[in-house]
């Protein structure tokens, strides 16, 4: 008997910046080129010429999906002009995973955006939401009849916390406030963009179509159990980074106190959630004021000594993928992992890994949790935005010299799972 439901999704995800190479019309691609990046990204895993490749050894490794994304930047070089040989390019993607029984699992917007955007204010911008939806729009009415899972947009919070509070990734501006307004522009975005899929897809190809996001998650604990004030700036934390987007969408409301109180025009713009989850964060608590309140990540100051950590010294925590699917549970909407994996130059600890965070899975699951599919990062050693090629996701390993694949232990240890369904 299978540990998992019979119609389980299992596979692995790329993204087209990481992967795709030769992505010169993107925000990232300057940064790269203006000295940014720890590297340029170059030619990447040339995943845009090798994708039948890349897609076939996925089949080979028992998968029954592949979540990847598309380039904005690449679709729509110019605003309002849609690359008629991109869109077809982006057809023959999903008609090859359609054509080898791999449901395809397209992530609208994964970080990268065109430099017409970018230099135009990206999501500084109070249209911007209006901007993306109108090209969700366009790719709804080229895609909606090959597609049935659709991801507006992949990690926003990340995306605002990293260019806009921690300045590592363009635009490259340290300011928090100016975070709150590109959030509340992004939850705006992907509202229009959930509204815009349905109706199209319903209207065009008769079809009702499944709509969600990648959301960011990581478990957080006080540096000292025993403070008050670190328990909860913590307990704050927690809810902000892991909450408070998806709550927002689900009540139709963004509501800071003193900063914004919003209406959406809709609420519960989802069908499912997708969780991507790597590990846990220590916080303790350095003020009452705005953003002090939130803490203080203290993991590698205090805590190195607690867990095994991965390559980037990231905390290898599996309880805690079980704890959020547990707390996501109260928004009973089905739930799909849409990341969750590790670097590391030892593969035993990858195909562990994968093992570990699994038991989680099925526990949620064994507790009436709708959890409908795992999919891990990544498919390919590829491009880790700031932190260049060094550290190594892949199920597959990827020589940047010549572009040879070479498939691990681990993603065999994987594909028994996938066509098992048993973790034993």
């Amino acid at each position: 008997m299978s540990d998992f439901p019979k119609n389980f999704l299992w596979g692995a995800a790329t993204s087209s910046h990481q992967v795709e190479g030769g992505n010169k019309l993107n925000d990232w691609w300057e940064w790269e080129m203006q000295g940014k990046a720890k590297e340029p990204s170059g030619e990447a895993c040339e995943h845009y010429k090798r994708f039948k490749e890349d897609f076939d050894l996925a089949k080979g490794l028992n998968h029954n999906c592949h979540r990847f994304s598309l380039e904005w930047s690449r679709l729509e070089p110019e605003q309002g002009k849609i690359d008629e040989k991109e869109m077809a390019h982006y057809k023959e993607v999903i008609l090859t995973l359609r054509e080898l029984g791999l449901e395809p699992i397209v992530t609208i917007n994964h970080f990268s955006i065109p430099l017409w955007f970018y230099r135009s204010g990206a999501w500084e911008q109070p249209d911007s939401p209006h901007i993306f939806s109108d090209f969700v729009e366009k790719m709804a009415e080229e895609l909606g009849g090959l597609v049935d899972y659709w991801i507006t947009l992949n990690e926003p919070l990340v995306y605002a916390y990293q260019g806009y509070i921690m300045g590592k990734w363009p635009p490259g501006k340290s300011d928090f406030y100016l975070s709150l307004k590109v959030i509340k522009n992004l939850i705006f975005a992907h509202v229009f963009s959930y509204e815009k899929i349905h109706l199209i897809t319903r209207q065009r190809y008769s079809k009702i179509p499944r709509i969600g996001l990648s959301k960011h998650t990581i478990v957080f604990s006080p540096c000292n159990e025993k403070s008050l004030k670190d328990r909860f700036s913590t307990a704050l934390r927690h809810n902000m980074a892991n909450h408070f987007f998806i709550k927002s969408i689900m009540t139709g409301k963004i509501f800071i106190p003193g900063i914004f109180n919003e209406i959406l025009p809709v609420k519960r713009a989802f069908d499912f959630i997708g969780v991507n989850y790597y590990s846990r964060d220590f916080v303790r608590n350095i003020g009452f004021s705005a953003p002090k309140i939130l803490g203080e990540v203290c993991t590698l100051l205090h805590h190195r000594e607690i867990g095994k950590r991965n390559f980037l010294d990231w905390e290898i925590y599996p309880e805690g993928l079980y704890v959020i699917l547990k707390e996501f549970a109260r928004y009973k909407l089905p739930l799909i992992i849409t990341e969750n994996g590790i670097c590391a130059e030892d593969d035993n600890e990858r195909a562990n890994f994968i093992l570990a965070h699994l038991k989680e899975v099925k526990r949620a699951i064994d507790e009436g949790i709708p959890v409908f599919g795992y999919i891990y990062w990544s498919l390919l050693d590829n491009f880790e935005w700031d932190k260049g090629f060094s550290p190594r996701f892949g199920l597959i390993e990827v020589d940047y010299k010549t572009q040879e694949r070479k498939i691990r232990n681990s993603a065999i240890e994987y594909a028994r799972v996938c066509k098992t369904g048993n973790l034993k």
